[in-house]
């Protein structure tokens, strides 16, 4: 007897000798693979006989006849299809596989010239571990001896001819798996089973939502693919996790994707309430109204209620038919929070419940389990910390919720997150930041957290990777028009910065009584007005008055920047303000009550009788509390300079007004030469009403009567108005009127033919509205914050959009970049500084909180408006959490078939396609999925990758990491455009690749990338061990350093 330990003795050796073309051979075993039968290859191929008995009810299923996961290291070669090309066709042509147990026992025998010789294999079967090319840390003994008596050979022989079943056909199926070629897109959803196999929507899958009728109601079938996604993932973190925030970028449908969840709930016969900003209540209201011919989801029957924001701070009145004193507000299944980024902020409130508060309160933790859906294009603005509050209403205020998925304390992840931000932002200050160098540097967990709970795509996502044929594209933005407007055509009216100069010279301290309480009265006032926030911080009630006054300068600014107009109707309600306070004091002392010595604590403000002493809005104080002399010194001084800066105003009216007549020419213009044929539509933004009330009135007539084309005023209160015909005046006819190809007008009005061209509003609608009729939109008045332009610009920049082209027109002052923006520091004072007194955040202070910073940001931001249209992950020094989830991919996962299912679960790893490159800034090279075969959900490792086990990484024919696996999102996106529409095989780069590897034999070239891929897989681990060692309490000293063989899932190469 001889051993065989496959160390200085190898089965395979053992094998060759016995071997000759004389010889035969007879295997008894589990299985075999591919890579050990190649081995053996030569010498099998000149026997006289091979015959194989396999042991296994259940051949079909077993992937090892393609696939041998003992073998991981072996695939790293990338010839596992030749190898499988070869092995096919000798068994094809030599090899006889029958079905067949010989009593547990597996072994090789070889027959040469009467003698056999008997090698043992049990417990192994036959692969590269047996044969002793691939080590193991186990030992293995293999007995081998001279079969004499031809007992064993007379076992199997009597086995082999009592067989009934022929497994040669089966073995060949499987084979091919691993010999065959496959298309791209089969290689895409190969990797994506793999990689998202047990994560995929299985609570609402396709039968379930055609059994609850969801896919037949009318909201579904209005939905494009990307959308119904959306929907899909949005109901499936609603039920995993009880809420989920979609955050698709502006011009989406976010809000027709929250209405397909409501119906999809509404067939559950859940309760669902709708919080939204008051300006979009019609909008929602509309949807709710069943027997409502503006309804265009009437069939639908949906049945929901409406609150405003704003209701959160009321306990009585009636909101529509609500009565607010009798809600039951902790009855609501399903609570839908549109633009819920308003909730970003938790602020304490001294003796009163704040909105936020009362939502977590009385809704989400009251009565049944209620579940969440927020809409907002921005839940994180300048703070990675800013979706804290937001993901507290889906976990209920428990930070330890998703720690199943590896997210220990959604707190602390949050922290490290905005650490790593400001210390990235700090780094690249001066730089033009790229995105994806900070999604390298934050850690993955975070990622994780957005992936969980957020759904967030852009337009550029929706453009580069879906099929956007049967939708229509989004129209072409022209480069946007600056116009750099005068205030008078006389000239008389000074510039910009002088008029600053002279609104900085008013005090305004009216605004802040407090500050002329005498010293003997303070007490009792910071008493009444100070508080504690829950930070521990002292909010002063006169610090907080102080940045009112900043406030209100910052507002004169804007409405100077708007029209003249609303400038002088400000500066006129002020000096009425100023005036009231003038006449109060001089009759003062006639008051019976002045010289009684009151306490501000023990007054009771409803008394008539002491209304002549009291002044202020919510912080009262009593007239003889203050020094009389200086206050009536500040009083006149202000309402003198007002007086002035009122009087230079007054010169300029309609007819000298520069701004308004550059509006009336841009018009004309517009209509001389549409941008799409025959499109008169022009929408004109302003953030006053006042500005809008003053173009509609002195345009309007001037529209109608010259050019033929009907107008309307749209600001959000009852003052809406429209010369056309027979149009209704509440928000949603206009609109309809409007943009009737969007707002399916023939299906409620199909008699009527006129429209509105011409469309004056407030911010009322620049958010929630389809108006994409319209190809024409100026910005009277640039908001100071540029996500409001963006929102803006969305109402008509919309995906299937009717126009070709679009084009963006923004007033701004006429003044240097540079001259404005430190125009607004000087305004802005100290206007920062008092933000984190002022709120009590108790956030990580933002580095982006510094002034000269903030100025910074908002120069750049200014410059960008002037030449392009922005999106907005684009902003300047904001964040965007578009595109930095999964759940595109996860619908793609839990959109196969059954049938496509059970094939990927029989389909070898380590497999391959040929698709060539179709993204402008892809490459030529290979994209490598591995898996870390040394898995487990550990929070470090999650951190660098989200997706971990698996790692993507996409290396270019140089040899350099194009994507490396700290980005996975981006890798997957590459991935699916790469493999979309290729459903066939593309039979010339098939036919090349062929020739240059002869058939997949000649992989040198690929295999030096993926030591590229694995090396740099090793020392994204390695730099995450690292990492480890230097965080508190934990030590890692002690783990055995030995490197993680990752599996080899599939690649796809790029030509």
């Amino acid at each position: 007897m001889k051993i065989i330990n496959n160390q200085d003795v190898l089965l395979i050796d053992e094998l060759k000798l016995a071997l000759n073309q004389n010889s035969s051979i007879y295997i008894a075993t589990n299985y075999f693979s591919i890579p050990s039968v190649f081995e053996l290859l030569e010498k099998l191929d000149n026997l006289n006989s091979i015959k194989i008995l396999i042991d296994n009810t259940d051949v079909e299923k077993d992937l090892r006849f393609s696939y041998d996961e003992k073998e991981i290291k072996s695939y790293h070669n990338l010839t596992q299809k030749f190898k499988a090309d070869k092995v096919f066709q000798l068994i094809k042509d030599k090899v006889e596989i029958r079905e067949g147990s010989v009593g547990g026992q597996k072994f090789i025998l070889t027959e040469t010239n009467a003698v056999t010789n008997y090698f043992m294999l049990v417990p192994h079967d036959l692969n590269l571990i047996s044969l002793g090319i691939m080590s193991t840390e186990q030992p293995i003994f293999i007995n081998s001896f001279e079969d004499t008596n031809n007992q064993y050979l007379s076992i199997f022989n009597n086995v082999w001819n009592s067989s009934k079943r022929d497994l040669k056909e089966i073995i060949l199926k499987s084979i091919t798996r691993s010999a065959q070629q496959y298309a791209p897109e089969q290689l895409y959803k190969f990797t994506l089973h793999n990689i998202f196999q047990n994560k995929t929507i299985d609570e609402i899958s396709e039968q379930r939502l055609s059994r609850t009728g969801f896919k037949e109601t009318e909201v579904w079938k209005m939905l494009f693919n990307f959308q119904k996604d959306a929907v899909l993932g949005a109901i499936d973190k609603i039920e995993t996790f009880g809420g989920c925030i979609i955050a698709d970028s502006v011009g989406l449908g976010k809000t027709f994707e929250a209405l397909a969840v409501m119906k999809y709930y509404n067939l559950r016969n859940d309760r669902i309430l709708v919080l939204c900003p008051k300006k979009l209540r019609e909008n929602w209201l509309i949807y709710s109204l069943i027997s409502d011919v503006r309804n265009i989801l009437a069939k639908d029957r949906m049945n929901f209620d409406v609150l405003n924001h704003t209701d959160l701070s009321r306990e009585k009145g009636t909101s529509g038919l609500i009565n607010l004193e009798t809600i039951n507000w902790g009855n609501y299944d399903l609570v839908v929070i549109d633009e819920s980024h308003n909730f970003r902020n938790n602020d304490p409130r001294k003796n009163t419940v704040s909105r936020y508060q009362r939502l977590m309160r009385d809704i989400i933790k009251t009565g049944v389990k209620t579940k969440v859906l927020m809409l907002s294009a921005t839940p994180v603005n300048t703070r990675m910390n800013d979706i804290k509050n937001q993901i507290a209403f889906i976990t209920e205020q428990n930070d330890t919720a998703l720690s199943e998925f590896g997210i220990s304390s959604i707190d602390q992840t949050l922290r490290k997150a905005q650490q790593k931000f400001n210390a990235w932002l700090k780094d690249n200050h001066n730089e033009n930041t790229n995105r994806d160098s900070l999604v390298t540097t934050l850690n993955g967990d975070y990622f994780k957290i957005l992936d969980l709970l957020t759904i967030a795509r852009s337009r550029k996502h929706i453009e580069k990777y879906y099929d956007i044929t049967d939708i229509g594209k989004f129209p072409e933005r022209l480069k946007p028009i600056a116009k750099y407007s005068d205030f008078d055509t006389g000239k008389a009216f000074p510039q910009m910065d002088n008029v600053n100069n002279l609104l900085n010279a008013l005090n305004l301290k009216f605004y802040s009584p407090l500050y002329f309480v005498r010293d003997d009265k303070k007490k009792s006032y910071e008493e009444k007005y100070d508080y504690i926030t829950s930070t521990g911080s002292v909010f002063r009630q006169v610090e907080r008055e102080d940045s009112l006054i900043h406030l209100m300068r910052v507002n004169l600014l804007k409405r100077l920047e708007s029209s003249i107009h609303s400038f002088r109707l400000t500066l006129t309600s002020l000096w009425n303000q100023v005036e009231y306070l003038s006449d109060k004091i001089k009759t003062i002392h006639q008051n019976e009550y002045f010289d009684t010595d009151f306490d501000i604590n023990e007054v009771e403000f409803d008394d008539d009788r002491l209304e002549d002493l009291i002044i202020g809005g919510k912080v009262k104080v009593l007239l003889q509390d203050l020094d009389l002399v200086k206050f009536k010194e500040y009083i006149e001084d202000d309402k003198k300079r007002l007086e002035e800066l009122i009087a230079m105003a007054s010169v300029v009216d309609q007819t000298r007004d520069a701004k308004l007549e550059d509006l009336k020419n841009l018009i004309i213009e517009k209509l001389k030469n549409p941008i799409n044929e025959g499109n008169k539509k022009v929408i004109v933004f302003s953030a006053f009403a006042d500005t809008v009330l003053y173009l509609h009135e002195h345009l309007a007539s001037w529209l109608q009567e010259e050019h033929h084309l009907y107008s309307a005023l749209v600001t959000g209160g009852d003052a809406n108005k429209s010369n056309m015909p027979n149009c209704r005046l509440d928000l949603n006819s206009i609109l309809i009127h409007f943009s009737p190809l969007s707002k399916k007008r023939n299906a409620i009005y199909p008699d009527e033919k006129n429209q509105i061209d011409i469309l004056f509003c407030t911010d009322c609608i620049s958010e929630g509205q389809n108006l994409q009729d319209c190809d024409y939109l100026v910005n009277y008045d640039i908001h100071w914050n540029p996500v409001r332009i963006i929102q803006r610009f969305g109402r008509i920049d919309r995906i299937g959009s009717i126009n070709d082209k679009i084009q963006l027109v923004n007033f701004f002052p006429n003044l240097a970049l540079d001259s404005y923006i430190d125009l607004i520091g000087r305004v802005k004072g100290r206007m920062q500084l008092l933000d984190t007194s002022a709120t009590g955040d108790d956030n990580i202070i933002d580095e982006t909180a510094h002034q000269n910073q903030d100025l910074e940001y908002r120069r750049k931001q200014l410059k960008q408006l002037q030449t392009q249209v922005l999106d907005l992950e684009d902003i300047e020094g904001g964040i965007s959490i578009t595109d930095l989830t999964f759940n595109d991919f996860k619908i793609d996962a839990d959109r196969l078939s059954p049938a496509e299912r059970e094939a990927f679960q029989l389909t070898p790893k380590g497999i391959f396609a040929l698709t060539e490159n179709n993204i402008e800034d892809g490459n030529k090279g290979v994209i490598f999925c591995l898996k870390d075969t040394h898995s487990a959900m550990d929070g470090d490792k999650l951190s660098n990758n989200i997706i971990y086990p698996f790692t993507l990484c996409y290396i270019t024919a140089k040899g350099t990491v194009f994507i490396p696996s700290a980005n996975p999102k981006r890798g997957l996106d590459y991935y699916k455009k790469l493999c979309l529409g290729h459903s066939e095989l593309l039979p010339n780069l098939v036919a090349e690749f062929n020739q240059q590897t002869k058939s997949g034999r000649y992989m040198e070239g690929y295999k030096e990338l993926l030591e590229v891929a694995l090396q740099h897989c090793k020392g994204v681990s390695t730099e995450m061990g690292l990492n480890s060692l230097a965080l508190p309490g934990i030590s890692r000293l002690s783990n055995k350093s030995t490197v993680a063989p990752y599996e080899l899932i599939s690649y796809l190469i790029i030509k």
